[in-house]
Order: structure tokens, then sequence, then C-alpha cells
């Protein structure tokens, strides 16, 4: 399986949050999937931590990449490929990080782990 973290699905694995299914959690964990986290991802909570809405140990730009190291997530960038996606998609959603998502996940194949409702309402296969 090829998956991608929502940037909540990636935070609460590093930090062993209860709301983390055990399914989801045993999916990134399990060697024989690909699992990735976007730099849309690291965006994102970057911005959200500079607006003060996401508390973390470290500074983001130097704790997201070190924790996605530590857990052997591979970083996935973003491609023009995956940006034109974004004229197919319908307008069912208006954050700008959840739609690159989806746009990434189409256009690589990938499955979205996510637990964003609106998310789930996109042609994009989640888990």
């Amino acid at each position: 399986m090829k998956i991608l973290l929502d940037t909540h699905i990636f935070l609460w694995f590093i930090s062993g949050d209860i709301r983390l299914s055990a399914n989801v959690r045993d999916a990134i964990r399990d060697s024989n999937n690909e699992v990735y986290l976007s730099v849309v991802s690291v965006w994102e909570a970057i911005v959200k931590y500079q607006l003060g809405k996401l508390p973390l140990p470290e500074h983001p730009e130097t704790y997201l990449p070190k924790q996605r190291d530590i857990h052997q997530i591979a970083s996935r960038g973003l491609d023009e490929n995956s940006v034109v996606e974004l004229a197919k998609l319908p307008p069912l959603h208006r954050d700008p990080f959840d739609r690159m998502l989806i746009c990434q996940a189409l256009h690589n194949n990938l499955i979205i782990a996510t637990v964003d409702a609106a998310v789930r309402a996109y042609p994009v296969r989640v888990m």
C-alpha cells in the first residue's frame, strides 16, 4: 500500500495520540507499505505553528523532518502534475492544504490516511 498521511494523522502518530486508530497506526508501521508525508503537510504545520494554533515541542522546521526520519516516513514533494489535478477537483472543500493532498493522492495513486470527512467526500481512496 502507498499511503499519504494527512497532517493530523502524522501529528497523532508521532505523538502517540489515542485518536489514531490501531488500523492506521499499524499500516504506518508496516514495512511493506510506502508511507509519505507531503511537503504540503509540513507547510501547513509551520503556518499553524506560527499562528499559535499548533504547539510543538521544538520549532517545526527541525521537529517535523526529524520525526519523519525517526519513523521512516518518506518525504513527498509537490510537483506540477499533482498541482494541475486541482483544476479537476469539484469545489467541495475550501482548505487549500487538504486539496493539494488530494491532488497528490490522485496523481500518484496514493491512499490518504485521514479522519477528515471533507476529504472523504472527494473521489480519492482513503483509510
